[in-house]
């Protein structure tokens, strides 16, 4: 998974913790088959995923951009990244992710 990175192959798009995220959110209310309609349940915890990252881990933004504040093209500020504090910034919002994600499953479970 560690394309996931830099925002999706170190393009700065969305960060992959928040991939992460819904991809496990997915695993659990997305379609089996691939047929039929997708669960009600699979949208409404992405929504609140989505917004507790914002809010809880990304100042307000799902883009790594934003969050790590590289220019994934310039290799000088990649290099920076990967030997200073943002590296690790990003791997702690990786756990505050997979935290959110199973509050958002607990929650969900619990109103069955």
């Amino acid at each position: 998974m560690d394309i996931f990175g830099g925002g999706i192959g170190a393009h700065g798009d969305v960060c992959g913790a928040v991939v992460g995220g819904l991809a496990t959110l997915s695993l659990r209310y997305g379609r089996v088959d691939g047929e039929g309609k997708a669960s009600m349940k699979m949208w409404s915890c992405a929504f609140h995923f989505m917004k507790r990252f914002r809010e809880e881990a990304g100042g307000g933004s799902i883009l790594c951009r934003d969050i790590a504040n590289v220019n994934w093209a310039d290799p000088k500020q990649v290099k920076a990244y990967h030997e200073g504090e943002k590296f690790l910034k990003c791997a702690g919002l990786t756990g505050k992710a997979a935290r959110i994600a199973g509050e958002v499953l607990d929650f969900t479970e619990a109103k069955k």
